[in-house]
């Protein structure tokens, strides 16, 4: 066996993994990064936020949690635990979509992408806990976080379609009007964070430095955010109508439209019940969802079809890879 061979070509001899095997190690980091920020919004409102008071081991004298921690520092460190379930996730689609055949150079770049987010979040939490759960840092920590859900989120797409150049389906001006629900529900995102920050949630029973605004009127501007994105998504349908865009473009319009109407439920009854961390909680993973939701609508507008069929390649092997073919995203 020549010694040129890496440690992916060799996976890659004994290990063939099917496309809908890729799809769904694809749609694991998906899952998992929904997880992350669930899980991280739990260490938030169970107050384990410096349950593990420094970085990167528990206590200054012990890598993991110990007995006289109790409850908030297990909380802390099972979060911390985590990242490694996600690498691992992360490292089985890497492998998955580099041993396939024919390589997806996209696949795999966008792996790598997900694995230095991950990367570079975990410093960033490490620093949230040795700042004591600064406002800001925290922020940035759900930010990247929800960076890392775009990129699983494009993986995933980008696995169910093939590699030809990306072809549009509707007009310049409804993927503008989408460009604009994107960018909207992005500042949507951006000042929930900051009604987080400014909010009686702090991650810890002790002082802990808030955001110095009024949590009320920040509250106000996020819900004038929420009735700017559901206006935009319902003229985004009706512009889909209008021009008979495909039935899988209006679907997705649909589907962001119910996921939005929930999340503002959930966000009302959390607003008039003070707070209660489980309603809370749920309004985190709605978060979650609305992005998602929203990351649909763009990728559903253009596809992308298989590569014609490779030419053998002149090395005595008298087999033609195929290019895979392109799956449906409907």
């Amino acid at each position: 066996m020549p010694n040129s061979l890496n440690p992916f070509e060799l996976i890659a001899r004994r290990w063939q993994p099917s496309a809908r095997f890729v799809q769904r190690a694809a749609l694991a980091t998906v899952v998992m990064a929904v997880v992350i920020v669930v899980t991280g919004g739990a260490v938030r409102l169970t107050q384990s936020g410096l349950g593990c008071d420094t970085w990167p081991k528990c206590t200054s004298g012990s890598l993991t949690p110990t007995s006289d921690m109790g409850i908030h520092g297990a909380i802390e460190f099972g979060n911390r635990m985590l990242t490694y379930v996600l690498c691992a996730v992360i490292g089985l689609l890497i492998i998955a979509a580099r041993a396939r055949t024919p390589v997806r150079r996209s696949l795999t770049r966008l792996g790598w992408a997900q694995f230095w987010i991950v990367m570079g979040n975990a410093v960033v939490g490490g620093i949230t806990v040795l700042t004591g759960l600064n406002p800001y840092i925290v922020s940035s920590h759900f930010l990247l976080s929800s960076a890392l859900l775009t990129v699983a989120v494009a993986t995933w797409w980008r696995a169910r379609e093939g590699d030809a150049e990306p072809r549009d389906l509707v007009a310049v001006p409804v993927r503008q009007l989408t460009r604009l629900l994107i960018a909207a529900t992005g500042v949507l995102i951006v000042i929930g964070t900051v009604v987080t920050g400014a909010g009686p949630h702090a991650g810890d029973a002790r002082k802990v430095h808030r955001i110095p605004l009024n949590w009320q009127e920040i509250t106000q501007l996020h819900v004038d955010f929420v009735y700017i994105v559901l206006g935009l998504t319902v003229a985004l349908w009706f512009t889909l109508r209008a021009v008979k865009a495909p039935a899988a473009q209006r679907r997705t319009v649909l589907e962001l439209l119910v996921v939005l109407l929930l999340q503002g439920v959930v966000g009302y009854v959390q607003y008039f019940t003070h707070l209660p961390e489980i309603v809370v909680g749920i309004h985190m993973l709605g978060s979650c969802l609305v992005w998602i939701a929203v990351l649909r609508v763009l990728l559903a507008q253009r596809e992308r079809a298989a590569l014609p069929a490779a030419v053998p390649a002149p090395t005595g092997d008298h087999e033609t890879v195929q290019a895979e073919p392109a799956a449906s995203s409907r």
